[in-house]
């Protein structure tokens, strides 16, 4: 019998859109390398979808990780907000890669190409883009990489160089 994964201390998290349907075709590409997919999309009356990896342990078979709303709160207040910073795990360097390559071809704007992030750890790899709304989506492996990667140019010019 393996290890028991360790307890999230929370289920899921909410945030705001404009575009239901933008939010979606982005979150819905740019999250499928990381193993993540649409898990629902309206409940409760109102535009909302969720975005949910495989997870055994879970009654339904999934986690819930992300859910997304449009339109009016369903809490009052004030209209969405941007500048939220979401950045989902990835167990090797490959899925960061990916997760940048299609966030980047369904409209996200690049925000930091994938490449070792020494000012956090070591090892850490990861890939950032902003989504339609304003929001830091990213991708992030924690685990150290034996394998060189390609070179990269982020969509303003910039170019990356990975040394092995």
């Amino acid at each position: 019998m393996g290890t028991a994964r360790a307890e999230r201390p929370w289920t899921h998290m909410t945030f705001r859109v404009t575009d239901i349907q933008r939010a979606k075709a982005l979150y819905s590409e740019a999250l499928a390398p990381l193993g993540c997919s649409v898990s629902f999309d309206g409940r409760y009356g109102m535009n909302i979808l969720g975005v949910a990896y495989s997870d055994s342990t879970e009654s339904d078979g999934t986690a819930a990780d992300m859910r997304i709303i449009d339109g009016p709160s369903p809490y009052g207040g004030p209209p969405a907000t941007t500048g939220c910073h979401l950045a989902w795990k990835a167990q090797t360097h490959t899925p960061v890669d990916a997760f940048h390559a299609a966030a980047l071809s369904a409209a996200g704007k690049d925000n930091s190409a994938p490449s070792l992030r020494p000012d956090d750890h070591p090892h850490c790899y990861g890939a950032f883009v902003i989504d339609m709304e304003g929001n830091n989506m990213g991708a992030v492996c924690h685990r150290p990489e034996q394998a060189a990667h390609r070179n990269s140019v982020s969509s303003d010019g910039r170019i990356y160089i990975r040394i092995a």
